[in-house]
């Protein structure tokens, strides 16, 4: 596929989405957001690919959503505008998604690495909610998300009165999974994309699953569902190899049935 506002590549069995936007700071427009979601959906759907990574820049991940385009809106312009719904697209994505976030992931941005499932960031990343800013509140999953992430006491400070985070204080926080060099954080994204593609497809499939219903339901509902999940994998034959290879010490050679 062709797009105007993203890049796609193969990295063995990683696809690599990389929002193209440099001169904007690849701030967000609904065509970019409508071709990212698409070339996501599209690996999503290639048997080839175990594993999907976000990017941008080493200078900015996404400084946020256009704001040109909102500033004149109205309420019902707001409701009928399908702008803030790709970000619940993601949500169809059933292949996990790496975020490999370098420089400023603000706004919308810092709501798209956290709709993805991990993040992989630079020494350089600087993540924030700037829209108290603009007279505004996140409105792609930005509250909800992040105190999911870094608790209240910190995503109060950030959503009320735009507190950054460096990389660092985002690890600190649970925010991102590791730091990394800026010159190989997205080869250590794209590396981590690589191991998650060698697992059995079907479980990882399940364990995305399983992980996110923890964050929309009660601990009895989640625990719950978990165990239909886990009961399903034993209809699969990698559940039967795995445990096969296990027991004959040997690597399992996963078929994704």
């Amino acid at each position: 596929m062709q797009y105007e506002f993203v890049l796609t590549e193969v990295h063995d069995h990683v696809g690599l989405v990389r929002i193209n936007r440099p001169k904007q700071l690849n701030a967000l427009n609904p065509k970019t957001m409508d071709e990212l979601t698409d070339a996501c959906l599209a690996f999503d759907a290639d048997p080839d690919i175990g594993c999907i990574v976000v990017t941008g820049t080493e200078r900015a991940f996404a400084a946020g959503a256009d704001i040109k385009q909102m500033m004149d809106a109205s309420v019902v312009n707001m409701l009928d505008n399908p702008f803030i719904d790709y970000w619940d697209r993601l949500r169809r994505v059933k292949k996990p998604i790496i975020a490999a976030v370098s420089g400023y992931c603000l706004g919308g941005g810092n709501e798209l690495a956290m709709a993805c499932d991990m993040i992989v960031a630079s020494e350089s990343a600087v993540f924030g909610q700037p829209e108290i800013n603009l007279g505004v509140i996140p409105g792609a999953g930005g509250t909800q998300r992040l105190t999911r992430a870094v608790g209240k006491a910190i995503a109060m400070e950030m959503v009320l009165n735009d507190r950054r985070l460096t990389a660092q204080e985002a690890y600190q926080w649970g925010l991102v999974n590791r730091v990394a060099p800026v010159d190989s954080y997205l080869d250590q994204a794209i590396q981590l994309g690589n191991e998650i593609a060698a697992r059995a497809p079907v479980a990882v499939r399940l364990g995305k699953e399983a992980i996110n219903h923890a964050f929309e339901s009660d601990l009895a509902g989640g625990i719950s569902h978990e165990r239909r999940l886990f009961y399903m994998l034993f209809a699969t034959e990698d559940q039967k190899e795995g445990m096969r290879a296990f027991a004959e010490k040997r690597k399992a050679e996963w078929s994704g049935k």
